[in-house]
C-alpha cells in the first residue's frame, strides 16, 4: 500500500508539473501562472492527508491551509524581488530566500488563533495586496521553445517529485495545524518557476508570478469547501465537490475576462 501511494504521489507531482511547463511554452507563462493557483498540490496533499490518516485531520488541516496561502504568496513575492535585483545566480538565491522567506512566515502565522473567518480574510487581503505589488510586471510571451528532451524532463520530473513527497509526508511528524500550514506551500508553482527561470528567462518567471494571485482564490475555495465536505461525504466526494467550486471560479473568471477584453476592443474601435 505504501509503495503504491508513494507511485501515485509521484505520477500526479510529475503531471502537474509537466503540464504547467507545456502550459507556460506552448500557451503563456501568464495562463500558467493563472492555472498555478489551481488546486493541484493542495488536492493531493490534503487528498492523501485524508487518506492516509482521516477526513477529519485532513479538514482541520484545510482551514491552516488557507492561512498558508500567505506564506505561499510571499514566496512568490520574495522570489520576484530576489530574482530582480540579484544578477548573479539568481536563481540559487531566489530559490534559497524563498524557502527561508516560507518557513520564517509559516513560523509567524502559527502564533496565530485560527478561525475560519481568519482563514479567508487573511489570504484574500494577501491576494490583493499582491495583485498590486504585481501590477507593473509585463505579461511575457516565449516565442522561441527549447526543444524537449529526455535531461529537461527528468529535471522538470525531478524537481517535482521532490517537493511533493517532502510535503505530503509532513503528517506523519506533526499535527493538522502545522500540517496545513506545510500544505500550503506550492509544490507545483515552485518547480514552474525554476523550470521557466532556468529555461528561459527571470521576466518569464515575473510572468507567471503576476497572475499567481488570480488562481490563489480558486486555492481558497478549495481548501475551504474541503473543511466542510470531508467530514461530511468523505474525501472522495468531498475532492469532487471542492474541485467542481475551484473550477467554476476560474472558469466565470476566464468569461469575465473575456467580455472586458471585447468592451475594451469596441471602445478602441469607435475612437478610431
Amino acid at each position: 500500500m505504501i509503495e503504491f501511494l508513494f507511485v501515485i504521489k509521484l505520477l500526479v507531482a510529475i503531471a502537474f508539473v509537466m503540464g504547467l511547463s507545456l502550459i507556460a511554452e506552448n500557451v503563456s507563462p501568464k495562463v500558467a501562472g493563472i492555472l498555478s493557483g489551481y488546486p493541484s498540490g493542495t488536492l493531493i496533499t490534503l487528498f492523501f492527508f485524508g487518506l492516509e490518516v482521516s477526513p477529519e485531520f485532513a479538514a482541520e488541516s484545510a482551514v491552516y491551509n488557507m492561512i498558508g496561502l500567505v506564506a505561499s504568496l510571499s514566496v512568490v513575492y520574495i522570489y520576484y524581488l530576489t530574482s530582480r535585483y540579484f544578477i548573479k545566480y539568481s536563481i540559487f538565491f531566489s530559490v534559497l530566500f524563498s524557502i527561508m522567506g516560507y518557513f520564517s512566515v509559516v513560523w509567524l502565522l502559527h502564533f496565530i488563533e485560527i478561525n475560519k473567518y481568519i482563514a479567508i480574510l487573511l489570504p484574500m487581503a494577501f491576494s490583493f495586496l499582491c495583485l498590486y505589488l504585481f501590477k507593473d510586471i509585463e505579461n511575457n510571451v516565449i516565442k522561441k521553445k527549447v526543444k524537449l528532451n529526455y535531461k529537461i524532463i527528468f529535471i522538470r520530473a525531478f524537481f517535482a517529485s521532490l517537493l511533493i513527497l517532502a510535503i505530503t509526508t509532513v503528517p506523519k511528524f506533526v499535527g493538522p495545524s502545522w500540517a496545513g500550514l506545510f500544505s500550503a506551500f506550492p509544490v507545483t508553482l515552485f518547480p514552474l518557476l525554476l523550470i521557466i527561470h532556468f529555461t528561459y528567462s527571470k521576466e518569464h518567471a515575473h510572468t507567471i508570478i503576476k497572475n499567481v494571485p488570480i488562481g490563489i482564490f480558486s486555492l481558497i475555495i478549495y481548501s475551504l469547501s474541503v473543511s466542510i465536505v470531508y467530514p461530511l461525504y468523505g474525501i472522495y466526494y468531498g475532492t469532487l465537490i471542492s474541485l467542481a467550486g475551484a473550477t467554476i471560479y476560474l472558469l466565470m473568471y476566464r468569461k469575465i475576462q473575456s467580455l472586458l477584453t471585447n468592451r475594451n476592443s469596441i471602445k478602441e474601435l469607435k475612437n478610431k
